[in-house]
């Protein structure tokens, strides 16, 4: 009797075991499968940054860069030239044909003018450096559509698209392809070559 009972404890241990060492196999083999996804999952996200770095297609990246510089820096002598003689542009444009913008107190149409200048300085800065990309380029279209109907209320639309002009170009052209380089970059923003995309990757 004694025998079978000692026959039996050992057989209980033994089962206690083999489920211990079951268990512990089953930790290890889970803990293992974690370890490895969380590998995989590193791998497939470096692959994924890797293929996005290696995508960027620079020359768009530069020609856009230099579009944006470029509209930027053409855009300051404007500003300049409004404060040469800011009370001279606010009699013979802004008045006359602009005539609808709020001037009452404290508004007045000088004070428009020290505005569009003020918007095409800091707008020029903000779009050749890249930095407020979008905001920049939407006071630069404001100012620039403001330019478009100063020159159509002036000269009319002179035949466009067809007509051959005098000057060899419509008077409201160059404002109208400013409006349009500073409404892609509104709806764009600066690039991957701007002051807005580095403090973007330093987030």
């Amino acid at each position: 009797m004694a025998c079978l009972m000692n026959v039996a404890s050992g057989l209980g241990a033994t089962g206690r075991s083999t489920k211990h060492f079951t268990n512990a196999a089953r930790r290890s083999s889970t803990t293992s499968t974690r370890r490895l996804s969380a590998r995989a999952a590193r791998g497939r996200s470096h692959l994924v940054c890797k293929a996005s770095a290696e995508n960027i297609n620079w020359g768009r990246e530069v020609s856009t860069a230099a579009i944006r510089v470029g509209a930027g820096v053409l855009m300051v002598h404007n500003g300049l030239d409004k404060l040469v003689d800011p009370e001279g542009f606010a009699s013979f444009v802004v008045e006359p044909f602009l005539g609808f913008l709020p001037h009452q107190e404290p508004l007045s149409y000088v004070t428009w003018t020290y505005l569009a200048a003020g918007a095409e300085l800091a707008g020029a800065a903000g779009l050749t450096l890249g930095l407020l990309t979008r905001v920049s380029a939407l006071s630069l279209f404001s100012t620039m559509g403001l330019a478009v109907y100063y020159h159509v209320a002036q000269s009319g639309l002179e035949g466009f698209p067809l007509a051959v002009v005098e000057n060899h170009q419509y008077a409201f052209e160059p404002a109208a392809l400013y409006c349009l380089i500073y409404f892609y970059f509104l709806c764009n923003g600066g690039g991957k070559l701007s002051v807005d995309n580095a403090l973007k990757k330093d987030e």
